[in-house]
């Protein structure tokens, strides 16, 4: 009964900083649920009732407690975005000087390049202050500025606009650049680099080692193959070009081509096939030590970071088999995330495809995995065949709501396709560090590598070629997804309880007993 409590009040949390993402009604609206609480858990002592009848008030007072809970949580993340919106409010539409620290990676695209900026000083305003406020500056290529760089940028500041995806759905840009306290952008402003080395030591040496690595390899790799590398391998921010993207978001595979918290995820099934060789504990703690050294190689960013946590989890369910256990674990690193930045669970899709992603390896994979029994296990076949299609799974209506366009080839191409994804990682990791050495030393590395890549996008371009391969279809509704992941709920349940395993060690919701779960449901 205890995992009953612990599930319903992280769920009615996150409920609660949702709707209050989308409505908000203020403090006081988040006391009113808190205070009825209150009044719902004094039921609890006063009426002479039954034990199920006060179990069932006392499980609606933690979920009214916890969603009121989650309304101030987002309320007040709310109100401190106001404020920093405003300290530049009047600064708006003109022409300013700042100073500032770029606090991010570059974001190079195919024309120009995207940098995140805090501000230190407003030039000829010293009364002025914006210490929480970030700028997006859009940027020439040329020159190339990096993390920690401190600059000197004019330019006319203007606030984010909401715009109409291809779906016909109206995306909250200026919710989604807020959730990590971007309120203003510059479009080409004049730059001038003042000082470098502005930024935390760790995460400047950590970038500097990704880019020198990147260098090397991109010395015996030709374009475009070994930008699909950097991102498959160090999550480098390198544009593959219009056409190329639009290409792998036909055929559903662009959570690739850039590192996300959806490939992380699945990156973590594939590193565990790498060391099925080796014995169960030995592998399985490889692998976790792999995911840690690989998101602090690629700087340890917010979003990897987070998608890397999701990984481990995965991991540690492999090694104790305790799909709940795992699942709390999850649950709780989820109620964290949030709890530091409710911002997140609206408006940023890295978190939610990440955690849905997680969800569909915890408990899905392991149920294909049996079904696919007809298939090799040799090569990681079996296990590669049902994280691809667990993760699809799970993650396809998220995505049919975020992009609007359903690929009808995406499964067959992710599997085509992922299943070579960490022989590529490895041969280009190899690529790389014998690069560092002697360059001759790499080159048969190296063409395994390009071969690899140049597979993968002919894949690509191949699929993409093909008519009536990905359909609009419209505004996807949001009453829609939560439908289907309902039904999803109840299949698994199914799969549970009734797939010959104990449901103390499977329960999503850790009910005892089939009463305890009619009780609720």
């Amino acid at each position: 009964m205890k995992y009953s409590f612990f599930y319903f009040s992280v769920l009615s949390f996150v409920a609660g900083t949702a709707f209050c993402s989308v409505f908000d009604g203020g403090l006081y609206f988040g006391l009113f649920w808190i205070f009825l609480s209150f009044i719902t858990y004094s039921l609890v002592l006063i009426l002479n009732s039954s034990p199920s009848q006060k179990r069932i008030f006392l499980i609606f007072s933690f979920v009214l407690f916890f969603f009121g809970l989650g309304l101030l949580r987002c309320s007040f993340s709310n109100q401190q975005q106001h404020q920093d919106i405003q300290s530049l409010n009047n600064l708006a539409e003109q022409e300013v000087s700042f100073v500032g620290v770029v606090t991010e990676e570059a974001d190079e695209r195919e024309d120009n390049t995207k940098l995140t900026v805090a501000i230190k000083e407003i030039k000829n305003l010293e009364n002025l202050t914006a210490k929480n406020v970030k700028v997006l500056l859009t940027v020439q290529r040329y020159p190339q500025f990096i993390y920690g760089d401190e600059i000197l940028f004019s330019g006319v500041l203007q606030k984010p606009e909401n715009f109409l995806t291809e779906g016909g759905r109206e995306f909250d840009y200026v919710r989604y650049l807020g959730k990590d306290q971007i309120f203003y952008q510059v479009f080409y402003p004049q730059v001038e680099l003042i000082s470098s080395g502005q930024g935390n030591f760790l995460k400047e040496k950590l970038f500097s080692l990704k880019n020198s690595f990147l260098k090397k390899i991109k010395k015996t790799i030709p374009e475009p193959e070994v930008s699909l590398l950097g991102g498959l391998l160090v999550g480098a921010k390198q544009s593959l070009g219009k056409q190329l993207q639009d290409d792998f978001r036909k055929v559903g595979l662009i959570h690739i081509v850039v590192l996300s918290g959806y490939n992380v995820t699945i990156i973590a099934e594939f590193i565990l096939g790498v060391f099925s060789f080796l014995p169960r504990l030995v592998g399985i703690s490889l692998g976790a030590l792999s995911i840690i050294l690989f998101a602090v190689m690629v700087g340890g960013s917010v979003t990897i970071v987070r998608a890397s946590l999701m990984a481990l989890l995965v991991i540690f369910a492999k090694m104790t088999g305790r799909v709940n256990e795992t699942t709390r674990a999850l649950f709780l690193a989820g109620f964290i995330m949030v709890l530091h930045n409710p911002q997140i669970v609206v408006f940023d899709p890295s978190f939610q495809l990440s955690f849905v992603a997680t969800l569909g390896l915890i408990f899905l994979s392991p149920k294909l995995n049996q079904f696919f029994k007809f298939i090799p296990a040799r090569f990681y076949l079996r296990e590669t065949i049902s994280a691809t299609l667990s993760t699809q799974i799970f993650v396809l209506p998220l995505l049919l709501y975020m992009t609007g366009e359903l690929s009808l080839v995406a499964v067959i191409v992710n599997l085509l396709v992922l299943m070579l994804i960490p022989l590529t990682m490895l041969m280009g990791f190899l690529t790389g560090i014998f690069s560092f050495i002697f360059a001759w030393l790499s080159v048969p590395f190296s063409y395994l590598t390009y071969f690899l890549l140049a597979y993968e996008l002919k894949v690509v371009e191949f699929f993409a070629g093909l008519p009536l391969i990905s359909f609009k279809i419209g505004c996807f509704p949001l009453w829609l997804i939560f439908f289907i992941y309902v039904i999803y709920f109840v299949l698994l349940r199914k799969l549970v309880f009734y797939g010959g395993e104990d449901p103390k060690d499977n329960d999503l919701l850790g009910f005892k007993s089939e009463d305890e779960k009619n009780l609720i449901f």
